[in-house]
C-alpha cells in the first residue's frame, strides 16, 4: 500500500531551491517566520554531495526546519522522514527528525513524541541520513507514534547541541514505507493502528471500535498483549486474538461475526472465562442466539453462576442455544457441596413457606431441603432474610410445627438460581463430562420451555437437571442419554436423581437413563413420556429395586407410553400436599395412563411391583388409572404381582375405586396376572344353590369384586340329578373377607362352569 498512490496524496515537500518560504522557523503553522530572507539561512546551488540545498548557521539551542504544509498522518499508513546532513564549519551539532502533531482542526496535540532519535555529526564533511517512521501506531520501529488523534503534521528536523556551526541539508523526504511493516495484501485491521495501547491499563475500548469501522468487511487484528477494555463492545467483523482482553465482569463483549466459544477463549485467554463472557453476550439482546462451542471442550474450574457473570441479568426471554461441545471438570474446592443443619417451622396454610429459620443467612437458594415430612426434591426457591422466611419448590407433607431441616446445596456446572427468570434456554449436541465432581444444570426460579436434545450427561454428582421452581414448565428432554455416578452401587443405596419437574407440561422423550436412584421426580400435570429406557438394576439376587419415575401429583394427567422400563418402578405419591389426608373436595389419585410400555424386571425380591400407588395419607381412591397393552416380563424367578400399593403411610380406600382400566396386558413370570374387567371361569364340580366365586386376588391393587359386568353359563349347567337348569342366578359382590369375591345364587342346585367379568371400580 502507497498512499501516494492509492489515495493520490502529494507526500514529498518541494525542494530548497523553490524557495524558502515555504520552511518554518517554528512549527509550520501560517503566521510563523519562514527561512526565506533569514541571514543565517541561503540556498547553495551546487554542492559536491548534495546538488542544491539548504546551508544554515545555528545560531539557536533548537533550529527548527519545518515544512508548512500538511502532511496527512493517517490510521494504517507508516512514514519515513527522511534527510542527509553534513557539516562544513564551526562546531558540530546534532540532527534529528521532528515534526509538530495536530488534528483535523488545527489544533496542537499534546503529550506525544515529536522528534526522532539525534545523530551527532562526525566530522567535516561526512554525508549523515537522519530519518524517523511517523505513524498512529505505537509499535516496534515507529519513531513518532501519535496515536488516532493526530491527523496531519508538518515535518521537518531539529539542529541539537553548540551553536555556531554550518550545516548543509539536502531535500526532506517524506515515503510511504506502511508495505515494510504490514503484507502488500491484507485483509485486516491491527488495533493499534487505531490507537490501542495494550498494556492492561489504557482503556483501549475507543481503538478498537475505531479498527471495527475501518475494517468495513475485513478482520481486526488483536496482536500479542494485554487490552483493557472499560465498557460493552460490540465487534461487527471478524476479529483474530493474539493478544487478550481485560475487562470489568459488568462489561460485555459482543463477537457478532464469530460468536463462538474458540474466539471467546481466545479473547480472554482462558477457557472458562471465554464460556462466561459468551454465555454473558447470548444473555442480551443481540442478533445471536446460538452460542457454538465449536467442538470444543471446555474444563470448567467453578460453576458457570449465570447471575454472577451477568450482573444485572433478572429476566430474558428470547430464545438461546448451547451448542455442539463439551463440558469438563476440573477437581477443586469450588465444587463441594455445601450443608447448613437449622430449625424452621411449617404451617400447611401457608404450604411453600419455611418460616422462623435459624441461620437464613448461610442457607443458599437453589439448597435441597431434608428432614422429617420432607419429600423428595423439595428445593429452596427464594429466601427474604428480612422476615427469616424460605419459599420451597413445593409443600411438605408432615404438617405444622418446629422441626430440624438439612439444607444440601450441590454445585452446578450451569447453574442459573441467581437470576430470577429465563425462559426458552437451550442445550443442544452437549456432552456434560461431570466425572462425579459437580451436577449439572439448575433451572431458575422462572421460566418456561426449556430444552435439552441430544445431550449426554455422564456420572454427575448428585443431581444432572434440576428445577427450584417453575422453569420446568413445558421443558422438552429429546434423545438424551444420562448415566449416573453411583450406578455400581446397589439399587437401594443409590442417592443420585437425574431429573426434576415442579410445574407442567413437560416431554421427554427417546432418552436413555442409566441406574439413577430415581430418574425422574415429577409433580405438576400434563407430562407425556415417551420412548425412553430406563434401567435401574444392579448385580445383587434378590436385589431391592426404586422407582424410576416418582409422580408426586394425584390429579397427575401424564401418559407413560413406549417406553422401556427396566428393573424401576412407577410410583404414585402424594408427598407434595400440605395436607395428605384426603378430605372433601380434594382430587382423588386419577390421570393416569400407562400404554404399550415393556417392564423387565431381573434377579429381584419376589414383591417387587413395576406400579405401586403410596399415599402419604389416610382416605385416598383411585379415579382414572388406564394400564393397556403393556408387556410384563420377570426373568430368572416370579414375581408376585405388577402392581401394589405402598402401605408405608396408608392403604388406599378400595371401595372407592372408579374408571380403572387395566386391561390387554401381557404377563410373563408373573405369579398373579392382574385385569381390570377380570375374567374368571368357575367351575362348580358339586352341585350347589350357592356358588362362591374367588379373584385369587387378581384384581388390580387386591381391589373389591364391585361390579359383575357379564355370566356367560360356559356349557351346560345342570341340576343334581342331570337336568339342564337355564336359569341365571342372582349376583351379590362384594363378598368374603377380603370383598373380593362373587357369589352366585341358583333357584337350585347346580353344577357346571360359568365365566364372568367382574371389576374392581365402579362406573363414573
Amino acid at each position: 500500500m502507497n498512499i501516494a498512490i492509492t489515495a493520490g496524496l502529494q507526500l514529498m515537500p518541494p525542494g530548497f531551491s523553490a524557495g524558502l518560504g515555504a520552511w518554518s522557523q517554528a512549527n509550520g503553522l501560517s503566521g510563523e517566520a519562514t527561512w526565506a530572507n533569514a541571514p543565517n539561512a541561503a540556498i547553495v546551488p551546487a554542492d559536491q554531495d548534495f546538488g542544491a540545498c539548504l546551508e544554515i548557521v545555528k545560531q539557536e539551542n533548537v533550529t527548527r526546519i519545518r515544512f508548512t504544509g500538511e502532511t496527512p498522518i493517517l490510521p494504517g499508513t507508516y512514514l519515513r522522514v527522511s534527510a542527509r546532513v553534513k557539516g562544513i564549519a564551526g562546531n558540530l551539532p546534532s540532527v534529528r527528525i521532528a515534526g509538530w502533531p495536530g488534528t483535523a482542526q488545527r489544533q496542537r496535540v499534546t503529550g506525544l513524541p515529536e522528534a526522532g532519535p539525534a545523530v551527532a555529526l562526525p566530522g567535516y564533511g561526512a554525508v549523515v541520513e537522519v530519518s524517523a517512521i511517523v505513524a498512529t501506531a505505537t509499535r516496534q520501529g515507529v519513531n513518532m507514534g501519535w496515536g488516532p488523534a493526530a491527523t496531519l503534521g508538518h515535518m521537518g528536523l531539529d539542529l541539537t547541541g553548540p551553536n555556531g556551526g554550518a550545516i548543509r541539508i539536502e531535500n526532506l523526504r517524506i515515503e510511504d514505507v506502511t508495505a515494510a511493516f504490514v503484507p502488500a495484501m491484507i485483509d485486516w485491521v491491527d488495533v493499534r493502528d487505531y490507537g490501542a495501547i495494550g498494556d492492561g491499563v489504557t482503556d483501549d475500548c475507543t481503538a478498537f471500535q475505531r479498527a471495527d469501522a475501518a475494517a468495513a468487511g475485513g478482520q481486526v487484528l488483536v496482536p500479542a498483549g494485554t487490552y483493557y477494555i472499560g465498557g460493552n463492545l460490540t465487534m461487527n467483523e471478524p476479529v483474530r486474538f493474539t493478544g487478550t482482553l481485560r475487562m470489568p465482569r459488568s462489561a460485555r463483549l459482543g463477537l457478532r461475526r464469530n460468536f463462538d466459544l474458540p474466539s471467546y477463549a481466545d479473547a480472554f485467554g482462558d477457557e472458562t472465562e471465554g464460556m462466561k463472557r459468551g454465555l454473558q453476550a447470548l444473555l442480551d439482546y443481540s442478533d445471536h442466539n446460538i452460542f457454538d462451542l465449536c467442538g470444543r471442550k471446555v474444563d470448567l474450574t467453578e460453576p458457570l453462576v449465570i447471575g454472577e457473570l451477568a450482573p444485572g441479568l433478572t429476566q430474558f426471554s428470547a430464545r438461546r442455544v448451547v451448542a455442539n461441545g463439551q463440558i469438563g471438570i476440573v477437581d477443586g474446592p469450588e465444587w463441594a457441596t455445601r450443608t447448613v443443619n437449622s430449625t424452621a417451622t411449617y404451617d400447611p396454610a401457608r404450604a411453600e413457606e419455611l418460616r422462623n429459620v435459624a441461620q437464613i443467612t448461610a442457607i443458599e437458594v437453589g439448597s435441597r431441603l431434608t428432614g422429617p415430612g420432607v419429600g423428595r426434591e423439595v428445593y429452596v426457591r427464594a429466601k427474604n432474610v428480612a422476615t427469616g422466611t424460605l419459599t420451597l419448590s413445593q409443600p411438605l407433607y408432615g404438617g405444622a410445627g418446629t422441626r430440624s431441616y438439612g439444607f444440601l446445596r450441590y454445585r452446578y456446572a450451569f447453574d442459573f438460581s441467581t437470576v430470577p427468570q429465563v425462559d426458552r434456554f437451550y442445550f443442544m449436541n452437549v456432552d456434560f463430562g461431570l466425572d462425579g465432581l459437580a451436577s449439572g444444570v439448575m433451572l431458575p426460579p422462572q421460566g418456561g420451555l426449556w430444552s435439552f436434545r441430544d445431550c449426554f450427561v455422564t456420572r454427575p454428582k448428585d443431581r444432572a437437571i434440576t428445577s427450584i421452581g417453575e422453569a420446568c414448565q413445558g421443558m422438552l428432554i429429546d434423545r438424551c442419554e444420562f448415566m449416573a455416578d453411583d450406578m455400581d452401587r446397589p439399587a437401594q443405596d443409590r442417592t443420585s436423581v437425574c431429573l426434576n419437574v415442579n410445574a407442567n407440561d413437560v416431554k421427554i422423550r427417546d432418552n436413555r437413563f442409566v441406574r439413577f436412584g430415581h430418574f425422574c421426580v415429577a409433580a405438576g400435570t400434563g407430562h407425556l413420556i415417551t420412548g425412553n429406557h430406563w434401567f435401574q438394576g444392579d448385580s445383587q439376587n434378590s436385589g431391592l429395586r426404586t422407582a424410576g419415575l416418582v409422580l408426586t401429583g394425584r390429579n397427575a394427567q401424564v401418559t407413560v407410553t413406549g417406553n422401556y422400563i427396566d428393573n424401576a418402578t412407577v410410583e404414585w405419591t402424594n408427598e407434595h400436599h400440605p395436607v395428605p389426608n384426603w378430605a372433601a373436595g380434594q382430587p382423588p389419585f386419577g390421570g393416569l395412563t400407562l400404554t404399550g410400555n415393556t417392564f423387565l424386571c431381573s434377579h429381584t425380591a419376589a414383591n417387587f411391583s413395576w406400579i405401586v400407588i403410596k399415599p402419604y395419607g389416610a382416605g385416598h381412591s383411585l379415579q382414572g388409572l388406564t394400564v393397556m397393552g403393556n408387556v410384563f416380563k420377570s426373568l430368572y424367578a416370579q414375581i408376585d404381582r405388577v402392581e401394589r400399593v405402598d402401605t408405608s403411610f396408608a392403604n388406599l380406600d378400595v371401595g372407592k375405586m372408579r374408571n380403572v382400566r387395566f386391561e390387554g396386558n401381557t404377563f410373563n413370570g408373573v405369579k398373579i396376572p392382574t385385569a381390570n374387567p377380570l375374567t374368571v371361569s368357575h367351575a362348580q364340580n358339586t352341585a350347589s344353590a350357592r356358588w362362591v366365586v374367588t379373584t385369587d386376588g387378581a384384581l388390580p391393587f387386591n381391589g373389591q369384586s364391585m361390579r359383575v359386568e357379564s355370566i356367560v353359563a360356559q356349557g351346560t349347567v345342570q341340576t343334581g340329578g342331570g337336568a339342564r337348569n337355564t336359569d341365571l342366578p342372582s349376583v351379590s359382590i362384594g363378598q368374603g373377607s377380603g370383598k373380593n369375591q362373587v357369589i352366585l345364587d341358583f333357584s337350585q342346585a347346580v353344577r357346571g362352569t360359568m365365566g364372568l367379568k367382574i371389576r374392581m371400580d365402579q362406573p363414573e
